[in-house]
């Protein structure tokens, strides 16, 4: 028997599980890992974790009932992600790791995104664990999606798992999601020469440098929005922010060093790699004869733009059962991954993302009796005989 929904989530947002570029925040997520692992071992569930390449203390795990482990197409992949964000305790109203029970809310980090997900999806699966099956059910845990992403770039490049079809179940409000933009994150470091500001020709100022790198990257963020617009989104073009500037030390110095961080958010159809090509030898053009060095630095491989069939038959279920029409959404998840497995893909879950990543998040009770009784219904329809 599992244990209960609130017993399920407390021990896992017990778990701390932060994923950050960050090494000193960074945090396994074996624990959460394991706790699923027991958890699914019990339900009758297939287990196999896998640490991921180099990082003995980061892994993925596959869990599958019914059909034979890795056999080829069929069935249905209910998938997420064990790790949270960084937080600031200091702005918590309570233990982060602690689930507080609050009337009609979860609190607690990672209650929304997206460890809630997992108690719904086992006793969704637990209905069926002594029934025979025409299709396998598979429940996939993954690591550091908050940060690289390394856990769905692994099961890529494992092949697996195989499926039809597969659910992401990020918080969506159980809106059926299709299609994301893709995500990019950079730092533009240019490296200058400081100097007696009395007299600028005796250092090269990298802010003056980075006031060009930031009106050219400007310029292609019009010219981008002005070529590509796709309807289905609220904001209907890419973005760039500009996020984080450092500069300089001192206004009687001219400034040596300048960094600058950009986040962009491509649409479907737009190609990560060729805008990155593109934005990379226009800002070395518009710095070439300033006298410094420029230095571009990813924080992790582009996560591409998503978008599934609008009229794809999960996608078309998922939307019946839960009463909701299809939509669109600006963040990014491991969707592009489980689709580019060879799954009709969609994002669809409990929680709203306005509750994700800031302090005191939480997860709504009333969403959770209706997606598990979707879930139910979508694994009836996909995987029973």
């Amino acid at each position: 028997m599992l244990p209960t929904f609130p017993e399920m989530l407390g021990q896992l947002v017990a778990e701390p599980s932060v994923s950050s570029t960050s090494p000193e925040i960074d945090r396994s997520n074996l624990r959460v890992i394991e706790h699923l692992a027991n958890w699914l071992d019990g339900l009758g569930f297939r287990t196999d974790i896998m640490p991921l390449p180099g990082r003995p203390d980061k892994a993925n795990l596959i869990a599958t009932l019914g059909g034979e482990i890795n056999d080829g197409m069929g069935g249905l992949v209910l998938a997420g992600h064990t790790d949270t964000v960084p937080f600031d305790e200091a702005l918590w109203q309570s233990d982060p790791f602690t689930i507080k029970d609050d009337q009609d809310r979860y609190y607690g980090l990672g209650s929304c995104d997206m460890k809630g997900f997992f108690p719904v999806a086992l006793e969704a699966a637990a209905t069926f664990a002594n029934q025979p099956l025409r299709a396998p059910i598979t429940i996939v845990a993954t690591s550091d999606e908050e940060s690289s992403m390394a856990g769905g770039r692994y099961l890529l490049e494992c092949g697996k798992p195989k499926a039809d079809y597969a659910i992401i179940g990020e918080p969506t409000a159980m809106q059926p999601i299709f299609a994301h933009k893709g995500i990019s994150m950079m730092t533009i470091k240019l490296e200058g020469a400081s100097g007696h500001s009395s007299d600028p020709s005796l250092g090269a100022n990298a802010l003056d440098a980075m006031h060009r790198v930031m009106s050219e990257l400007i310029t292609l963020r019009e010219e981008l929005a002005a070529s590509t617009q796709n309807d289905a989104f609220a904001v209907n073009i890419p973005t760039m922010n500009l996020g984080c500037m450092r500069a300089g030390d001192n206004p009687n110095r001219i400034c040596g060093h300048a960094e600058l961080q950009i986040d962009l958010r491509l649409l479907p159809g737009m190609d990560s790699e060729h805008i990155h090509e593109i934005l990379e030898k226009r800002i070395r053009a518009v710095v070439e004869h300033s006298g410094v060095s420029l230095q571009l630095q990813k924080a992790y491989p582009p996560i591409p733009p998503f978008q599934s069939n609008p009229d794809g038959e999960l996608l078309r279920s998922l939307s019946d059962f839960s009463g909701q029409s299809p939509g669109t959404v600006a963040f990014g998840t491991e969707a592009h991954f489980m689709q580019t497995l060879g799954m009709e893909t969609v994002v669809w879950g409990p929680g709203s993302i306005d509750q994700a990543h800031q302090p005191n998040e939480y997860l709504d009770k009333a969403q959770l009796a209706p997606a598990t009784d979707t879930l139910r219904r979508v694994i009836q329809r996909f995987c029973m005989a």
